[in-house]
């Protein structure tokens, strides 16, 4: 099979580009290299096509499009602190650039994944979340919300056009997926633990740490990306991907300590001394992945504890 992904140099989809390599596919990717890294996709060379631009190039996602059997939309401006930072940068990457990859798929006639994101939910407080829980999110003036309504919108749009066009599409929604190669430039929380730790600097947690999060490892979440895709009966519907073991983010940074045999002191920070005015954060995201487990018998397999020290490994 042809693979097309786009933001293939990025955490989830150079792991993607792995696997469906791995497999004995054959993979073009498309990265502004924004978010992405090079060196995530290093040792592909010469395994894959790689081009380097936007996706809201329309001539040329059309062409790449074209040129493949399946699509894996990846590509997204994402972290709280980038969104924060580049927010009407951010917005138009995440809304048009997807709109262009969505009718490119349309047009041609191409089975498609769209990479959606548990942000969509915002912050409804009854967990765990299922894919039809409530989005529930703060004011327009609360930038942080800003990527989940354009990624919401981007998912009207996927379904609207499967509703009228037939488009072969299928939406993940993921939960806090980590692992390695994920940078904690953006505010992700697991590699920047994990990073103070071998350092044995403080880890830094912004407010009180009793927010609470559920992490999955990116090989888990790429199974499922794959699982899904292969599967015909998933073609119009959207699932949420997920791990398994709620953890506070203070309970986090105690394990990552102990784990690592850190000599790591926590400090605790007010959000307004991390973020910008316009940031908010909801207390709990723990997702139900009964859905999926049903549909495709999908399941994750990693522990928080093989999630920490897989990331501490790729660090050492």
């Amino acid at each position: 099979m042809r693979a097309f992904i786009t933001g293939g140099a990025g955490f989830i989809g150079s792991h993607l580009t792995d696997a469906l390599i791995a497999r004995g596919d054959s993979v073009t990717i498309l990265d502004n290299l924004s978010t992405g890294s090079k060196k995530n996709i290093t040792h592909l060379e010469g395994k894959i096509s790689i081009h380097e631009g936007d996706i809201r190039d329309k001539d040329l996602v059309d062409k790449l499009v074209a040129e493949s059997d399946i699509v894996f939309h990846m590509a997204a401006a994402l972290g709280v602190k980038n969104i924060m930072e580049h927010t009407i940068e951010s917005i138009d990457r995440n809304f048009t650039g997807s709109e262009v990859v969505l009718n490119a798929a349309t047009k041609h006639d191409k089975r498609l994944l769209i990479a959606s994101t548990s942000e969509i939910y915002g912050k409804n407080p009854n967990q765990p979340l299922h894919e039809e829980s409530d989005r529930v999110v703060g004011a327009p003036q609360k930038i942080r919300w800003t990527y989940s309504d354009a990624k919401a919108l981007e998912e009207a749009v996927a379904h609207t056009l499967h509703k009228t066009h037939g488009l072969k599409v299928t939406t993940v929604r993921f939960f806090n997926t980590v692992g390695p190669r994920q940078t904690g430039q953006y505010g992700m929380v697991v590699p920047r633990f994990v990073q103070a730790a071998l350092k044995n600097e403080d880890i830094t947690i912004y407010d009180d740490g009793s927010q609470s999060r559920v992490f999955c490892h990116v090989e888990d979440a790429v199974r499922a990306v794959l699982t899904l895709m292969d599967s015909d009966s998933t073609i119009g519907d959207y699932f949420n991907v997920g791990g398994v073991g709620e953890v506070t983010i203070k309970q986090l940074a105690e394990k990552v300590i102990y784990q690592t045999h850190s000599n790591s002191g926590i400090k605790f920070i007010p959000y307004s001394d991390a973020y910008p005015a316009g940031f908010e954060d909801m207390q709990r995201r723990v997702p139900d992945v009964s859905k999926i487990k049903k549909a495709v018998g999908w399941s994750p397999t990693h522990t928080l504890d093989s999630i920490i020290d897989s990331v501490a490994k790729s660090f050492a």
